[in-house]
């Protein structure tokens, strides 16, 4: 295949771009695909997670802006494009019962017109291949959800000429995939690796947990081969300061367990319009040679 290859993840918030397959995509960057991240809201009701920047005044007053400037850096570090969709942070509601979300927030709007947006963008950009959550937003935050919602829409609107006329010539992607980045197995696998090690594992409550809870195993098709990126993915992630604590059980397993015991980064084949024979090991397999 001659044309360009191109690359669109749709994310939910400034951070989650770095936190669900970064590595792949710089991985790709590094080949010469054109990869876009597509953020669908600014990140403006985030709670500060990084102990160190807590109580700062000017952070909590501005935070909008300060996770715009993390966004800028991180995109420079993973060497992708990004555009925003413009929606606003629904926060995540916490209690029991839940309180309402507030009005106007991005999981509150009517999916079709809010796909529009994540449509335009797809006939700009005209990407084969789109990643983004599952039908439970990866873990259930409202936005997460709403991001799979609009995806799914657009996926299959984007390329019909009947649907969004006003957001320019159809465009039909090629596949779809979901982030399946923490997965059971890798968890399993790291967990076992540093305790075979004499070291501490930061994933004993998370196992305690999945056990608790009774999902069900998502089916993972692609695995990525993307080692030589992860310091790149953990730069950016460092990046977005207000989120990521950089002494924090993000960074507690050494690097080099990391790439032996797990080299790939995982995805969930949800949509393909081209043949592919699974395992697969790239997100373009069955795209590249046609």
């Amino acid at each position: 295949m001659t044309e360009q290859l191109r690359l669109m993840a749709v994310h939910a918030h400034p951070d989650d771009e770095s936190s669900k397959g970064a590595a792949t995509m710089a991985k790709y960057v590094s080949e010469g695909v054109d990869v876009l991240v597509a953020t669908c809201t600014g990140g403006e009701r985030g709670s500060i997670l990084n102990p160190k920047l807590q109580g700062d005044p000017y952070i909590e007053e501005h935070i909008h802006e300060v996770r715009k400037k993390e966004m800028d850096e991180a995109r420079e570090i993973l060497g992708v494009k990004q555009e925003w969709l413009g929606f606003v942070d629904s926060g995540l509601p916490e209690g029991d019962p839940l309180p309402p979300l507030p009005d106007g927030c991005f999981a509150l709007q009517d999916v079709d017109e809010a796909a529009g947006r994540l449509v335009k963008l797809i006939r700009e950009f005209k990407p084969q291949v789109i990643t983004t959550y599952d039908e439970n937003g990866g873990y259930p935050h409202p936005d997460h959800i709403m991001t799979h919602k609009i995806t799914m829409v657009a996926f299959e609107a984007a390329g019909d000429p009947e649907k969004y006329p006003e957001a320019g010539e159809p465009w039909q992607p090629q596949k779809l995939y979901y982030n399946q980045g923490f997965n059971r197995p890798r968890t399993v696998a790291l967990h076992e690796a540093l305790l075979e090690r004499g070291m501490d594992s930061p994933y004993g409550e998370w196992l305690e947990r999945w056990k608790q809870f009774e999902q069900r195993e998502r089916t993972l098709t692609t695995y990525v081969p993307c080692a030589d990126f992860f310091e790149i993915r953990d730069k950016a992630l460092i990046a977005h300061a207000t989120q990521i604590d950089p002494d924090g059980g993000w960074f507690r397993v050494p690097m080099d367990i990391q790439r032996e015991v797990w080299p790939t980064e995982e995805y969930e084949l949800a949509k393909s319009r081209v043949d592919t024979s699974l395992p697969e090991d790239d997100l373009f397999a069955g795209i590249r040679n046609n």
